[in-house]
């Protein structure tokens, strides 16, 4: 009763329902622009192909919500916005310019943000041209190109890439207004929810594929109804680690400035267990997705050996990627979080650790406890993008060299080597994604009614976001 009475608040709220009509309007034509052809593509070309490549393309296909499979107007997708705000954030750490202005408050975010946009444009002059020189190249399986030879040779040869390049910049450009008129007028993160939307569209078909092999009887019942009570858990699970602090407990001393007095008062540091959020599962997807997509270019025996230990299943494949999450979640982490400049502000306005002397010590302090909860969050993270894979594949363990592997291959359970066979339609970086984004617009949305003076989703205390 109590959610549904919630339901009721936000519809009664004036400026909530008109937030919550104007994001859902967004995302629609969002939804909409995914389906616009490029012009100048063969689509039945484009699908055998795409149909031929099997997940290479899949995880860059994640964030465009599936617009580049159907290689829209929108194929580009949010990606370019995404690389040019992280480069942003990192030449902060690096370029004093940019450190200054991320200082200065309000404008200086906006002079980033002016940046940021300047840079998705370059971004995407540059990748609309890698796309339109790719799709020449390529042809179906059945021989017959992606391009057609009128519109490859229109104007000159250049007409395709130039109209390529105009069409997929203006996409992102067009999708980068629509995140940031969420954000301004709608309710939530506008970026985070667009992709949240290209994740989840396709939901729905995945839950009636699944009932129609129930009812065809290539899925056991029980079966499916144990996979779903194993992913709730599995969701449950997130949420807490999404959800996990280590509080530092801090102290302020007592200032009197005039005829006030400030200070006085315990709080804590709040330090998350994955402070760097889904960034590193997406660098390390994103890298081991350049060698896969390479050596089903490159057609040699040597490519082919080495495209076959990158496959989802093979053990170099989990190691590289357990590898490359550890590494981006300390990289990341130690960008976005910075110990020194934290204890600096503490000390400036009076406030000390208890035991732990002010400046440096405090400091150390500070960066021992966030490296040691940013390794739990580390495997965290690992855990969870791997175990949907390792249900699917199993572990090939046959690939192992030196004999190690035909020997594991005989004692271990043939579900460990090969697999259950279940096919999950959230992988480890959309369930991350999907969940992180709910948190954070249910909290946006719970803050709103609270501010009314309206309960929210929960009676007793609040939903808390990943940054709540």
């Amino acid at each position: 009763m109590n959610f549904l009475e919630t339901l009721r608040n936000i519809w009664a709220i004036e400026d909530l329902r008109k937030r919550v009509l104007f994001t859902f309007a967004l995302l629609a034509v969002y939804r909409l622009g995914s389906h616009i052809p490029t012009p100048g593509v063969d689509p039945v070309a484009l699908a055998e192909f795409f149909k031929s490549m099997g997940g290479v393309l899949g995880f860059l296909d994640l964030f465009s919500g599936g617009a580049l499979r159907r290689l829209s107007v929108f194929a580009l997708g949010i990606m370019p916005y995404i690389s040019a705000s992280i480069i942003l954030q990192l030449l902060t750490v690096v370029w004093p310019y940019l450190e200054k202005l991320s200082k200065e408050g309000e404008m200086g975010r906006r002079k980033i943000n002016q940046y940021t946009r300047y840079g998705t444009v370059a971004l995407s002059i540059v990748q609309g041209l890698g796309v339109a020189f790719w799709l020449r190249s390529q042809a179906a399986p059945g021989g017959a190109p992606l391009v057609p030879v009128s519109v490859q040779d229109a104007l000159w040869g250049v007409g395709f890439p130039i109209m390529t390049v105009l069409t997929l910049t203006t996409g992102t450009s067009f999708i980068m207004w629509l995140g940031e008129q969420i954000s301004e007028r709608g309710i939530g993160n506008g970026i985070s929810l667009i992709i949240f939307a290209g994740i989840v569209v396709n939901l729905p078909h995945a839950v009636l594929g699944i009932i129609d092999d129930i009812r065809t009887g290539e899925r056991n019942l029980f079966a499916m109804l144990g996979l779903i009570v194993f992913m709730v858990a599995v969701v449950a699970f997130v949420v807490f680690m999404e959800r996990a602090q280590r509080r530092i407990p801090v102290q302020y001393a007592k200032r009197v400035v005039g005829r006030k007095v400030y200070g006085g008062s315990n709080t804590y540091l709040p330090l998350r267990v994955n402070t760097a959020g889904v960034i590193p599962v997406i660098f390390a997807s994103s890298i081991l997705v350049i060698p896969q997509t390479l050596t089903t270019l490159i057609k040699t025996p040597w490519a082919q050996s080495i495209g076959s230990q990158m496959r989802v299943g093979e053990p170099l494949y989990y190691l590289l990627q357990v590898i490359g999450i550890v590494f981006f979640c300390y990289f990341y982490t130690s960008i976005v979080f910075n110990p020194v400049d934290t204890a600096d502000n503490m000390r400036k306005y009076g406030g000390f650790i208890p035991g732990i002397r002010p400046g440096k010590k405090t400091s150390d302090y500070i960066d021992r406890v966030l490296t040691r909860i940013t390794f739990v969050g580390s495997l965290y993270l690992a855990a969870v993008c791997i175990l949907p894979e390792f249900l699917i594949a199993g572990i090939h363990v046959s690939q192992l060299p030196f004999g190690v592997g035909a020997t594991l291959d005989r004692v271990l359970p043939q579900w460990f080597t090969l697999g259950m066979g279940f096919n999950f339609y959230f992988g480890g970086t959309s369930l991350l994604i999907v969940v992180g984004v709910a948190m954070d617009t249910i909290q946006q949305i719970e803050s709103q009614l609270v501010m009314r003076h309206y309960d929210g989703f929960m009676k007793r205390g609040r939903i808390r976001g990943r940054r709540g």
